[in-house]
């Protein structure tokens, strides 16, 4: 989640779930000071006085707001409020933030007015270098229709997303071995193909939590979209609706869960991914209204106690915010954005907590993060409808096991204990083909999880391009179905795949030169300082 931001991802998830939890007050109390207290004027040239620690004011979408109180409060470190005080922050502001959530969750009153109409109107937008750049990269970027698979969509996106982004969505944890070996763990994976079978036609479709879906495919939870794209998730939710693909709509969007839900189309059906709250209250009243919007399941990912140091993101933060000074308070909040996202998720869920989840809902609750056979079976024991096997795209604990490596053991163990009845199993993490698709379902896996390549194909390309790469999965698979010997996605069995070598680590396979080519290799820090 890289520098430059105003209001830290920590506080996404607690303010949103807050205001819907207070809704009406918040409403009726905003109205009352919009009808009682007319909004005053001010000059861009009065806000600039107001730039210290002690009087802090900035603008957001040409209101004014009095940010001096929540300032010690903030959970990215203050540098970042300091770095826009008395100035205009809604460009940084805008690609990380749900709107009005300042009005969601502050008091109405730190907004003191809003900016002259005659100043908003003849203030010139001046185009910094970096938006130079990525704008000359979009219009030199190749032709959709030259986008053929997932590594093309991700190197068009490496050129045009800012370094922030590019920093936050391709990091991993520590020395990214896991989230490398995602990927790498399915070329260890050898096909058995079938012949003399009428392939004429061919049926990708599937059902996925009792929903009819075009693919065994769905857009995995992705936090930040705005990153990429100025529609962040809706971005998704509409491409995901002409396609026939579920969308797991994640906690910590850019957009808020309302604006994702209200893009979708009659028939559209769409999850969400839940990080349980420190307070719990919070997080059951987000379930229960998400419900009543007509969520279809609940994934609660149950491997981000803390989450996970992503040196990438880190030292992105670091290039872009060069400190002028330095202390114990601010070091300690300002070690990347997903450091500071920790703060609220509790670290204290565990597997009681599942009763406690199917108290107050009846829809499916999945958890997400499964890393061993032990829990899979554990989770089913404990009355759950399904599990992901993730390692959080290799983000979270580096060498923590590929999915698709203990696929084959989890589901061997819930069939001994008689749990793989109406238990669904999902996989995510370094699924680039079609083929990786084809293995992971003809050895057990209900769907898969697809994260990265969609934010990349929207950052390129926005909805056309998330369409594209849909596409693209869509004939992959159908073309491996054929050529597999596999008419339907029942017909795919693990007889059809050969795994010996699956869990051999030092195997040789051949090079995959459009992984590597688009993967961007760590590097240690150099002499020079930042600080």
């Amino acid at each position: 989640m890289g520098g430059g931001r105003i209001f830290k991802v920590a506080r996404i998830s607690f303010f949103f779930s807050t205001f819907i939890a207070h809704a009406h007050t918040h409403i009726h109390t905003l109205l009352f000071f919009a009808l009682y207290y007319p909004m005053k004027s001010f000059s861009f040239q009065e806000v600039a006085q107001h730039n210290s620690k002690d009087d802090l004011w900035i603008v957001l979408h040409g209101k004014v707001y009095d940010l001096t109180k929540f300032l010690p409060e903030h959970p990215g470190g203050q540098k970042i409020i300091l770095k826009y005080a008395g100035k205009d922050a809604t460009s940084a502001f805008d690609p990380i933030h749900p709107p009005d959530i300042i009005d969601r969750y502050l008091s109405p009153e730190v907004c003191l007015g809003k900016i002259h109409e005659a100043e908003l109107n003849a203030v010139v937008k001046v185009e910094t270098e970096l938006e130079k750049k990525m704008r000359l990269a979009h219009e030199s970027k190749p032709r959709l229709d030259e986008m053929y698979n997932t590594f093309d969509f991700e190197s068009v996106a490496k050129s045009v997303l800012s370094p922030d982004a590019w920093a936050y969505y391709s990091s991993g944890a520590d020395d990214e071995f896991s989230m490398r070996e995602n990927h790498s763990a399915f070329h260890r994976i050898w096909m058995r193909p079938r012949v003399m079978v009428d392939v004429a036609k061919v049926d990708t479709s599937t059902t996925m939590l009792g929903t009819k879906c075009a693919l065994p495919l769905y857009i995995t939870a992705t936090a930040l979209g705005k990153l990429g794209h100025p529609d962040g998730e809706k971005v998704l939710t509409r491409a995901a609706g002409t396609r026939g693909i579920i969308q797991m709509i994640p906690t910590l969007a850019s957009c808020s869960f309302d604006e994702i839900v209200n893009e979708r189309v009659d028939g559209q059906d769409q999850w969400l991914q839940i990080y349980v709250n420190t307070d719990r209250n919070v997080t059951k009243r987000f379930m229960q209204h998400a419900e009543s919007r007509g969520i279809k399941g609940f994934f609660v990912t149950v491997d981000a106690p803390q989450l996970g140091r992503r040196e990438k993101d880190m030292r992105q933060k670091y290039s872009q915010q060069a400190p002028d000074e330095m202390d114990n308070e601010t070091v300690g909040r300002d070690e990347g954005a997903a450091r500071a996202i920790s703060t609220f998720i509790d670290p204290s869920l565990n597997w009681k907590d599942i009763a406690w989840f199917k108290s107050f809902t009846n829809l499916p609750i999945i958890v997400k993060g499964i890393q061993t056979v032990e829990d899979a079976v554990l989770a089913a024991k404990y009355g759950c409808k399904g599990i992901i096997i993730s390692n959080h795209g290799g983000r979270q604990l580096d060498f923590a096991p590929t999915s698709i490596e203990i696929l084959p053991e989890v589901m061997d163990a819930l069939k001994r204990e008689r749990l793989d009845e109406g238990f669904e199993v999902y996989i995510d993490g370094g699924i680039r083909r079609g083929s990786d698709i084809i293995k992971a379902i003809a050895l057990g896996a209900k769907g898969v999880g697809i994260g990265r390549p969609f934010l990349y194909a929207m950052a390129a390309y926005g909805q056309a391009g998330v369409e594209r790469l849909m596409d693209i999965f869509r004939d992959e698979i159908e073309m491996n179905m054929r050529l597999i010997g596999a008419p339907t996605i029942a017909d795919l069995k693990p007889e059809m795949m050969d795994i010996r070598n699956l869990k051999d680590h030092i195997v040789a396979h051949p090079i995959d030169h459009l992984a590597t080519g688009v993967y961007e290799r760590m590097h240690p820090r150099l002499n020079k300082s930042k600080l």
